[in-house]
């Protein structure tokens, strides 16, 4: 347990924040990792992509950054750190939209999702992410929720990495939903530490699992729309992406 350096109090719960936020870094690295290893991505990408990987992943040693100076009592570093990250979200939401266009532009995106889901439901997690992780850090001065509505943010965050530890062409046509509920993981658990440690749950999780699983189902109502359909096709008119189906399958020849 962390002791703060202006007070000499104990800050309570600080290790449960710790070690999930460590968990979550371990695994988006590792699910990135793992398709590297095994050759299903590479660096043969546009500056667009590394430029994404970069913020990403520094995002995610700034997390882990954050959380390790507040454990430690480093109150000053902590906000310091923060700073940066007024700057990192928002750069974070426009670098993923850019990805997110290349992916769908150049092929499909991931053949295992369907491409409106790819394309719409994914870009509204992405600013679900940017939206909570801004307000938790309005709200720094109030521990609670400042330290849940982030790991709510930094959750979102891991469906990527999820993604990409899952076996997603056996879970088709749901491979999307999974990916995203398997996120869900990671807060629920917060809920119930907190249930037994107090015996009642932190408003910041009902708060922020609410926006989180709500932008969710309100992004796939939009998807399969016929506006999200239309969308969907007037991102990736005239490119390669064009050409693959608008629902999920598995290519021609495909082996796991």
């Amino acid at each position: 347990m962390a002791t703060l350096a202006s007070t000499g109090r104990t800050v309570e719960g600080t290790r449960f924040f710790v070690v999930m936020t460590l968990v979550m870094a371990v695994t988006i690295i590792a699910g990135f990792s793992f398709h590297l290893l095994m050759g299903r991505s590479s660096f043969a990408e546009p500056a667009t992509v590394h430029l994404h990987g970069v913020l990403f992943m520094g995002w995610v040693g700034l997390t882990m950054a954050q959380a390790l100076s507040i454990a430690s009592g480093n109150v000053t570093l902590h906000r310091q750190l923060g700073r940066a990250a007024y700057i990192a979200i928002p750069a974070m939401m426009v670098a993923g939209t850019a990805v997110m266009l290349h992916s769908a532009q150049a092929r499909g995106g991931p053949f295992f999702f369907a491409m409106n889901e790819f394309v719409i439901s994914n870009a509204m997690g992405l600013y679900c992410f940017g939206g909570l992780a801004l307000w938790a850090l309005r709200v720094r001065r109030h521990r609670g929720w400042h330290r849940r509505l982030m790991l709510v943010a930094m959750s979102i965050l891991t469906g990527p990495g999820l993604g990409r530890i899952i076996p997603a062409p056996l879970l088709i046509p749901y491979a999307w939903p999974i990916s995203i509920a398997l996120t869900w993981i990671f807060p629920l658990i917060g809920m119930w530490v907190d249930w037994r440690r107090h015996g009642w749950v932190h408003p910041a999780w009902w708060w922020g699992m609410g926006i989180n699983v709500g932008v969710f189902a309100l992004s796939m109502v939009i998807a399969y729309s016929s506006w999200g359909y239309a969308f969907t096709e007037w991102v990736v008119a005239g490119t390669p992406g064009a050409g693959r189906p608008m629902a999920p399958f598995l290519p021609p020849g495909f082996t796991m």
